[in-house]
């Protein structure tokens, strides 16, 4: 994934933020990025990009289609 701000959070905060988004907690998974980026602090709207980049990498791949 290839993220600015995804690139500036540590190991254990980006495995929070997943758990938090996996858990369906939006807003604490955002307030996790703002908490564990290096500086500068993140802006809301660079957290809902990041959030909705996360959701999708997290969902399950459709790439077992039966059809």
């Amino acid at each position: 994934m290839e993220n600015s701000l995804w690139d500036r959070i540590s190991a254990e905060g980006k495995a929070e933020v997943d758990r938090l988004v996996a858990a369906g907690h939006c807003v604490q998974a955002i307030k996790r990025m703002r908490d564990c980026a290096e500086s500068p602090t993140p802006g809301i709207h660079e957290c809902v990009d990041l959030l909705n980049e996360r959701i999708v990498a997290a969902r399950p791949s459709d790439s077992g289609d039966t059809r």
